[in-house]
């Protein structure tokens, strides 16, 4: 690397080090005073609170602001190079305006690769501990509210429940169906199930079973109580939706199929955090090169005009963001476009106003 690049590649990470960190003190602060009444409460020790929450929040927070403190770091040091005249010394020296944006891309993608790494390794890793931390400590344990819940378990197998209680395992009303070549084979109806942690199995009680054979023949058993294993587990009836951001790529992936093939609502909201993770990262890009745009000519406001108009443009992306993902969740319009669609047009928007930065 030239001078040149070391020199405004120090001054990127080391800007952008100092503004993610900042806003770390404060977010966990603003936290440990939200949740310090539930931490004495549910009696956490101090060696949790540091270890098993705090430490594995920290690199959720610093991911899930990056690309905003990239735009600002990029605005506050730029902006500065400007009012110093020190970009027009830059440029006056025979280097073109787009041979300066190299350092600020190559800062940009050792950020957009940490945060690449981070979102689909150690983040959710670390959120299996901060999550497990919150059901213990600030949540509470987990309940089950909903009622006529119906699942696919296996392809032509369907059950049914009119509620399920995860504390005791038990459901009330259950139905099971097989369907083969659109055809009822089998039918198991019983006012309650429960399941036996010793066996492995579900206790079935006050049941009745219909066989029904391919000529149309039916055979009919009934009984007060039977133990079977019905091909789901009581970890199925305890979906939250954090649960996905303790999943990996892969465990994502098989997660989303087996909630496709179960009739999940909440689908799109898995695959909106699976292309999240990748599309996230991308707008580091994105907002690197509208930060600079912005920020390299020398106005009259200084710092603080570029800054103020940087945050109107990197909080108008997160908006974007955020209302393109609920219409994914709300079924309007594909997952993958949802999540994309922000970066396109701000890209648009970046390319356009690289183009007419003065040079």
């Amino acid at each position: 690397m030239k001078k040149l690049d070391k020199y405004i590649l120090s001054k990127f990470i080391g800007t952008f080090i100092y503004a993610i960190s900042l806003i770390s003190v404060i977010v966990i602060i603003f936290d440990v005073s939200e949740k310090i009444d539930a931490f004495i409460n549910h009696h956490a020790s101090l060696y949790s609170i540091v270890f098993d929450y705090y430490l594995n929040f920290i690199p959720y927070i610093v991911n899930q602001y990056s690309p905003l403190f990239t735009f600002i770091a990029v605005v506050f040091f730029t902006s500065r190079l400007a009012a110093r005249s020190e970009l027009i010394a830059i440029l006056s020296g025979a280097v073109s305006f787009w041979r300066l944006l190299v350092p600020y891309m190559m800062g940009a993608a050792l950020i957009a690769s940490l945060s690449l790494y981070l979102n689909h390794i150690v983040i959710p890793n670390a959120n299996k501990t901060r999550i497990r931390f919150e059901d213990t400590y600030v949540r509470g344990q987990y309940f089950n509210l909903s009622i006529h819940i119906h699942k696919q378990v296996s392809p032509g197998v369907f059950i049914y429940l009119h509620n399920y209680d995860v504390t005791r395992n038990l459901g009330q009303k259950f139905a099971l169906e097989k369907i083969d070549n659109q055809n009822l084979t089998y039918k198991l109806m019983s006012e309650t199930i429960m399941w036996d942690s010793a066996k492995r199995t579900w206790k079935i009680y006050n049941y009745f079973i219909r066989k029904i054979s391919p000529d149309g023949r039916e055979i009919t058993t009934s009984g007060m109580e039977k133990d079977s294993a019905l091909g789901f587990y009581p970890g199925d009836f305890q979906e939250k939706l954090t649960d996905v951001e303790a999943m990996d790529y892969k465990e994502l992936n098989q997660f989303i199929v087996q909630q496709r093939m179960a009739g999940s609502n909440n689908v799109e909201f898995d695959e909106v955090e699976k292309y999240k993770r990748t599309s996230y990262p991308f707008a580091t890009f994105i907002l690197t090169l509208i930060a600079v745009s912005l920020s390299s000519r020398k106005v009259r406001g200084g710092t603080g005009l570029h800054l103020g108009i940087g945050l109107l443009i990197a909080f108008s992306y997160i908006l974007f963001m955020k209302t393109s993902t609920t219409f994914a969740e709300g079924g309007i319009i594909s997952p993958f476009v949802s999540v994309w669609i922000p970066n396109v047009l701000y890209g648009i928007l970046a390319f356009f106003m690289i183009k007419f930065t003065p040079k």
